[in-house]
């Protein structure tokens, strides 16, 4: 159940007495702003997976596995691609794989790299998913394709200032 609306926006009155009371308020209330849509981004797609049984990383992990070339990857790599850690990665497969979605299989010329292959079931639950999650926009509602774009940007610049990735 969705609460209701506020008629008024709490960010923009924080931001008001922040800056009433401490001083300039506009990162804060960008960051807040932030974290409040990535609350709603997160409930909107969680709710679009669930009935499919997959979290976001799940998810994630199948996409990334349907883009590769051969459908598998080392799991090494799919922790870089996914910005993981190890240890969660190997959670992810393993719930994957309890669900017949991905197999993990020896890579063919390195004894020491177990590849995660995506399964004709993970394929097809991939697919799934991906209509569910399309269909509610993976929550982001209210911007123009052009907003969605200029967005995108923007928390890239974000993300790279931070060193989250390299150009």
């Amino acid at each position: 159940m969705r609460p209701r609306s506020l008629p008024f926006d709490p960010i923009a009155r924080a931001a008001q007495l922040w800056g009433d009371r401490i001083g300039d308020a506009t990162t804060m209330a960008a960051v807040t702003s932030v974290m409040r849509v990535q609350q709603i981004l997160q409930s909107a797609v969680d709710g679009a997976l669930k009935p499919h049984g997959l979290t976001f990383a799940r998810y994630e992990a199948l996409v990334l596995l349907t883009f590769s070339k051969r459908g598998s990857l080392p799991m090494r790599v799919m922790g870089e691609r996914l910005q993981l850690h190890p240890t969660s990665v190997t959670n992810i497969v393993d719930r994957l794989e309890a669900d017949g979605l991905v197999r993990r299989t020896p890579h063919p010329t390195d004894r020491r790299t177990t590849l995660a292959e995506i399964t004709d079931a993970g394929r097809q639950r991939q697919a799934e998913a991906t209509e569910a999650v399309t269909a509610v926009d993976f929550g982001l509602r209210g911007l123009t394709e052009r907003q969605t774009n200029q967005l995108t940007d923007l928390l890239a610049k974000v993300r790279r200032a931070t060193g989250d990735f390299q150009d």
